[in-house]
């Protein structure tokens, strides 16, 4: 008991020491954690549909792609992997979903019994609240909106489940997977078919959509809305950008899909117009970060390959369950280019003007992150000999924790797996660490140098 005792204690001071010096180590402790703990159940013989334990590569990369919500598979989720392996991955996740300073405020929590200072701050750079005195409140209204709407997401497929010949437990159990999944903008599917024959059937698949969409706007956003439903005009810059970039890309990027797929005859030639529109949208929506797909996306033509992946890059909104860049960095640049092209001194939008310190934290996430996918890039092409469109789309999905892919990833060579699984937890952690450290790091000079513009363009 006393052991016991003095073990909690020395845990507690070792996490209230690392929160004090590096809180962004905390986290990211915390975070290999998980995926270290998810690796080690999965490796488990009872993980396995057929009893025998799974190479630690398969095992490893599955548990990285669950807890950084990329759906990036190495073997059928479906077939695989038992219903104890799938309990695990969705497990994992649901933890992932809730991010990473979400995930180290929790701990302190568990540890001190309290949210202290220095958790406050973990959770406000994750959320973007700035009322420190709200984080408290704001942790379990995250935990409570997330379960309530993958709850409703559940209830809506769990009818439809069953209707095609599936009993009760096995439709609730395919309903609370695809609740959570999608939601979380993870692409996992406990179905060894996936969602391909729903390709037509709006009942399952819009509230998929749905789920995918409120997911990649961030808590920030969910929240701000609702405080503010009836007045829109009450909504702050965040919420604002957020929403609106997000649909200009999901109604751009569905009509280009239909468009560049509409006579592909392994794709959408032989849907109907109604599960053409459904497909098309469905498309749209899913590089967003979602990573389902109703059709086989190696089929597809290159040119879609290549607006998918400059929408995978971008991603969903910030402190969200999506990855990639973040809606709110590419209308930042979008709104600085404009501003230039205009003659305009300050960036403006909605009525607020953007500070340059903004723009200048968008312009590093953007380029650091270019950087991460182009040495991934040359990392796979060296290693596996494959054509650089098809490296590129696995990169940029893996980096954006979007999760499609043209079907390369089983095949690939152990080093590139690695690769993958290295990119993926980048993807999910660090822009959001480097946006936070990049933000803080707010340097006041006494002398200022004379100012000089070099030629640009």
């Amino acid at each position: 008991m006393a052991r016991g005792a003095a073990a909690f204690w020395r845990s507690r001071e070792l996490v209230d020491r690392l929160a004090r010096q590096s809180p962004a180590r905390l986290a990211l402790g915390v975070f290999l954690g998980v995926i270290g703990l998810v690796t080690v159940l999965l490796e488990a013989p009872w993980a396995t549909a057929h009893g025998g334990r799974a190479p630690f590569i398969d095992a490893l990369f599955t548990a990285t792609s669950a807890t950084t919500v990329t759906g990036l598979v190495v073997v059928p989720t479906g077939s695989y992997w038992s219903t104890w392996g799938q309990v695990a991955i969705l497990v994992a996740i649901k933890v992932g979903g809730l991010g990473v300073m979400t995930l180290a405020s929790l701990l302190g929590m568990a540890v001190s019994r309290r949210i202290g200072l220095t958790q406050r701050l973990l959770v406000s750079s994750e959320t973007k609240t700035t009322r420190l005195g709200e984080v408290g409140s704001l942790v379990r209204t995250v935990i409570i909106t997330s379960t309530t709407l993958e709850l409703a997401i559940a209830l809506v497929l769990l009818p439809r489940f069953h209707m095609y010949e599936e009993d009760w437990g096995t439709a609730a159990w395919h309903a609370a997977f695809y609740g959570v999944s999608s939601f979380n903008n993870a692409g996992f599917v406990p179905t060894p078919e996936g969602l391909a024959p729903f390709v037509s059937d709006w009942w399952v698949l819009l509230p998929i959509i749905v789920g995918v969409f409120i997911g990649s706007l961030g808590f920030p956003v969910i929240l701000n809305v609702a405080r503010n439903l009836r007045e829109p005009r009450r909504w702050n810059l965040h919420a604002k950008l957020t929403i609106t970039t997000s649909v200009a890309l999901v109604v751009a990027g569905s009509v280009i899909v239909a468009a560049f797929e509409w006579t592909n005859p392994a794709t959408f030639r032989d849907l109907d117009p109604s599960a053409t529109a459904l497909a098309s949208l469905f498309a749209g929506v899913m590089p967003r970060s979602g990573g389902f797909s109703t059709v086989d996306v190696g089929q597809m033509h290159e040119s879609t390959w290549l607006l998918t992946d400059a929408l995978m890059f971008v991603g969903g909104g910030s402190a969200s369950t999506a990855g990639g860049i973040k809606v709110t960095t590419l209308a930042v640049m979008l709104l600085a280019i404009v501003a230039e092209a205009r003659g305009d001194r300050d960036v403006e939008a909605y009525g607020r003007r953007i500070s340059r310190d903004t723009l200048q934290v968008a312009i590093a996430v953007s380029l650091i992150s270019a950087t991460f996918v182009l040495i991934a890039s040359l990392l796979l092409l060296a290693m596996t000999g494959l054509s650089l469109d098809v490296v590129l789309f696995e990169v940029i999905s893996a980096f954006a924790t979007c999760g499609l892919s043209t079907g390369i990833t089983p095949d690939l060579p152990d080093a590139a797996k690695y690769v993958l699984t290295v990119l993926m937890f980048i993807g999910r952690t660090g822009t959001m660490t480097l946006a936070a450290a990049l933000a803080l790091r707010n340097r006041r000079r006494v002398i200022r140098l004379p100012e000089e513009r070099p030629i640009i363009g």
